[in-house]
């Protein structure tokens, strides 16, 4: 498979792919890339409406010469979401913002990889803030956390099934709440007004979860 940065040739295929409304799993299996590396292209490009092949390889060649950190981007495009935005999103959803700056940071490399200097560089803040942020994401299910053997140091990466694993995480984690509030029904009594209540709300978290998780392995696959 692959690896790098993607040639101007293969941003002309995704463009030609997106034209042919074809998915981005679709599009990456004929690339040979990984469904992530093809919707974080598309997605800071633009997006699927708005991506310009040759315009998103000079955007990339010009980052890459300037190497400049993410969140300080000048030759942002105009179209689609932008980092920042994502970081507000991630934010108002109960992230911490060092965590959603560090998230939003690795989901925008072009192989989701960075090494905590990295991501100190980057963001120009501490390596404690990053250490916080990072473990945050790895017990969440965001991100994982690999050993570079030869240069022992640890690598963050948002693989393809990040989010896959963060839905999981979440799911039982919640299905554990809704299970405590009805063994407490229980205890209290069914017919109690205290009873019913945390029976009412246990079972409709335990069918919304179950639900979840059924839907998020039916579209699994989608991820690969």
């Amino acid at each position: 498979m692959p690896g790098g940065r993607l040639s101007q040739q293969e941003r002309q295929r995704i463009g030609a792919g997106l034209a042919d409304g074809l998915s981005y799993a679709e599009i990456a299996r004929r690339l040979e890339r990984p469904t992530s590396t093809i919707s974080r292209e598309v997605t800071r490009n633009g997006g699927p409406g708005g991506y310009r092949p040759h315009q998103a390889h000079q955007v990339a060649v010009e980052r890459a010469r300037r190497g400049t950190p993410a969140h300080l981007h000048a030759d942002r495009p105009s179209h689609g979401t932008t980092e920042d935005e994502m970081v507000e999103l991630a934010v108002r959803s109960g992230m911490p913002r060092m965590t959603a700056r560090v998230h939003v940071d690795l989901l925008m490399a072009e192989d989701g990889r960075r090494t905590a200097a990295e991501l100190v560089r980057r963001l120009k803040v501490s390596p404690a803030s990053v250490s916080v942020a990072v473990n945050f994401l790895v017990r969440h299910g965001y991100v994982r956390r690999e050993r570079d053997p030869q240069r022992r140091r640890d690598v963050y990466v948002v693989d393809d099934e990040a989010w896959y694993h963060s839905i999981a995480i979440s799911a039982r984690q919640t299905l554990e709440s809704a299970r405590a509030a009805m063994a407490a029904a229980e205890t209290l009594g069914p017919d109690t007004p205290v009873g019913q209540r945390l029976l009412k709300a246990g079972t409709f978290l335990e069918r919304v979860i179950e639900d979840m998780r059924e839907s998020a392995d039916r579209w699994r696959d989608l991820l690969t």
